[in-house]
């Protein structure tokens, strides 16, 4: 079994920063995509950044300049660094790992409770 714990969501004003922090434990060999998504009150869980075991990262259209998807390998941790802030970020971020707990053994989905991040304007 794989916990995902995340943190660092909160209150900030409008064109502020947050970090975003999200640590996996339990029985890992290896992580291959790490993902964050959102979901808004009322709307559907977005896809907000991914970042891959070789490095590789992608983000939606709606924050591309302005967050930033890393990952710290050896600490199973992805963060997401989150600047110029904007009231329509608003939302729960959700930190998603495929984790293998085996050597070429199948990947499976994991989920974090999530964090709420709230901007005002």
């Amino acid at each position: 079994q794989v916990q995902l714990v995340e943190s660092g969501g909160g209150l900030v004003q409008a064109g502020g920063s947050l970090r975003l922090s999200c640590a996996a434990s339990g029985n890992i060999f290896n992580i291959t995509i790490m993902n964050w998504y959102r979901q808004a009150p009322g709307k559907q869980r977005e896809l907000v950044a991914t970042t891959t075991s070789s490095g590789s990262t992608n983000y939606a259209d709606s924050v591309k300049g302005r967050f930033t998807v890393s990952r710290d390998n050896a600490k199973n941790t992805v963060y997401l660094q989150m600047n110029s802030l904007k009231p329509e970020d608003t939302a729960i971020y959700y930190c998603n790992a495929y984790v293998q707990a085996l050597p070429r053994g199948p990947r499976y989905s994991y989920w974090g409770q999530g964090t709420q991040v709230t901007v005002s304007s």
